[in-house]
């Protein structure tokens, strides 16, 4: 049967391999599932009340505008409706956005062991990715993303598309917002700034603010993080109108069911994340204090993760497969200068100590 050339050069890879291909494998269940960012606290009360009534409701297609849930948002985020896009989680709206601005050969810029589902759109739609390497070392709010250097690359090969995760992922570092905006300022004029904000409500500090008329930048959130519906796959961006209306012609108009949307709303209305950010914040910083006791230091972070400095890639792969004999499902960066960590999502209280034994137990 004939293959597209376009899909058959395409390397047989995913951007994840999952913890239940790993179950499958190993022959036994994790006992502690720390390596995706899932939260541990779970999706809030009334979200799923909200998502368990709309089951009843499912045997109709959801609205193809997802126009309350956008609504709701237009109006926490002073944005109008027409700014927002509606997706399966930013996973399915990055490649959107590779699609809409992108023609086969066009180069995309992002950091060389980003977050790897960006890499997978941009090849396979056809375009070209570029990348700038990480810094080795970050402090509070300097983050390992290399903004210069990733604006130098974005110059030289005259990039459509630059993907930057603040808070990144999957060093947990970040940026400041005006450091941010500085960076904007610093690509080529015709060049749009993907910026995933998946773990932006984790910071302490504000998020840059953009006019959502501004044609250089698109900005993505997701109900998977803080809102615990990781599974419900349900996010959205914001962008001008005009860029929004072009989405919408190739977007997957009922590819977000009526479920997801009760729960994605009623989340917006609960108090469920605010506590959800406060117990994050207490969790890790409990699991910093914990590894740095035993010697270990850890990345600054501003998201739901820590990122455990191993010492090397040899000795990070060490403990990524000695935790996964113990039941513990963690990953690791897969390129330097990132790769001698381990990422270790904060969990629950007893979640943390049932990871701080089995660390310690690897480590015996």
């Amino acid at each position: 049967m004939p293959i597209s050339r376009l899909v058959r050069d395409l390397p047989s890879t995913v951007p994840f391999v999952g913890p239940e291909a790993l179950e499958r494998a190993q022959g036994f269940p994790f006992a502690l599932r720390l390596g995706a960012n899932e939260s541990p606290f779970g999706p809030a009360p009334e979200a799923i009340a909200a998502m368990r009534s709309a089951t009843e409701e499912s045997w109709m297609y959801a609205d193809p505008e997802g126009w309350e849930l956008r609504t709701a948002l237009a109006l926490r985020l002073g944005v109008g409706v027409g700014n927002l896009v509606l997706g399966a989680g930013i996973d399915d709206l990055l490649g959107l956005a590779v699609r809409v601005f992108c023609d086969p050969g066009d180069a995309c810029a992002t950091s060389l062991g980003g977050y790897p589902t960006f890499a997978y759109h941009v090849a396979g739609y056809g375009a070209r990715l570029v990348t700038a390497p990480y810094r080795a070392t970050a402090t509070p709010g300097h983050g390992c993303t290399d903004l210069s250097a990733l604006a130098e690359v974005a110059h030289d090969e005259r990039a459509r598309l630059v993907y930057v995760a603040n808070p990144d992922n999957p060093s947990g570092t970040w940026h400041e917002a005006e450091t941010v905006r500085e960076f904007r300022d610093a690509l080529p004029d015709d060049a749009v700034l993907l910026l995933d904000e998946a773990y932006a409500e984790f910071m302490e500090s504000p998020s840059p603010t953009w006019h959502p008329e501004d044609e250089g930048v698109v900005r993505f959130r997701t109900f998977s993080k803080v809102h615990g519906l990781a599974g419900a796959r349900i996010g959205y961006a914001v962008m001008p109108a005009s860029i929004a209306r072009e989405f919408e012609k190739v977007r997957l108009h009922f590819g977000i069911n009526r479920v997801a949307m009760a729960g994605a709303l009623a989340s917006l209305a609960s108090d469920h994340a605010a506590r959800v950010v406060e117990e994050t914040a207490i969790g890790r910083a409990r699991l910093v204090a914990e590894l740095g006791a035993r010697g270990y230091v850890c990345l600054p972070s501003a998201t739901n993760f820590v990122g455990l400095g191993a010492g090397s890639r040899e000795r990070a792969e060490a403990i990524v497969a000695g935790l996964r004999a113990r039941g513990v499902f963690v990953r690791k960066p897969a390129h330097p200068p990132l790769d001698g960590h381990v990422r270790v999502t904060v969990g629950t209280a007893p979640q943390i100590e049932a990871f701080l034994a089995a660390f310690d137990d690897l480590r015996a």
